[in-house]
């Protein structure tokens, strides 16, 4: 039995953001995975400490998820676009969707330390060295 979409010219066009999404995830090579709609990340190191910050225009924060354990990161949502149902659609290029994304960074984390700031639909995420993982300096007797 054939396979029937209701707008094929959406679904190509679905698949086709699946693909550029899939190709842009590499950062840091094979350490991170994203899978969805997700959002563009810049991630930085200040002294021992890493600094994410996430574009979500348009997410409400309460439709975002942030977990952290070992040396990742983990942020999970919703980016929701609504039409006016006799609204006519001409072009749609912002991509909406669930988001799954995994970070790992070189440090180990302490998840009860980690904090984050939204505002203006931009996410930051604040992600300190745990203190077991920092180097202790030996004395000599």
């Amino acid at each position: 039995m054939p396979t029937s979409f209701n707008n094929p010219f959406e679904a190509l066009l679905a698949f086709q953001r699946a693909l550029e999404a899939r190709m842009a995830s590499d950062w840091m090579d094979a350490t991170t995975t994203g899978l969805g709609s997700f959002p563009p990340i810049n991630i930085f190191q200040k002294g021992d400490d890493f600094v994410a910050v996430i574009e979500l225009p348009g997410v409400d924060k309460k439709d975002l998820n942030i977990e952290a354990k070992e040396n990742t990161i983990r942020i999970s949502g919703r980016k929701t676009i609504a039409y006016d149902e006799a609204a006519s659609v001409h072009r749609r290029e912002r991509v909406f969707g669930v988001f799954d994304r995994t970070l790992s960074v070189p440090i180990q984390i302490d998840p009860d330390v980690v904090k984050a700031e939204y505002r203006d639909g931009v996410l930051a995420l604040f992600i300190p060295r745990a203190e077991r993982d920092k180097p202790r300096a030996i004395e000599i007797r």
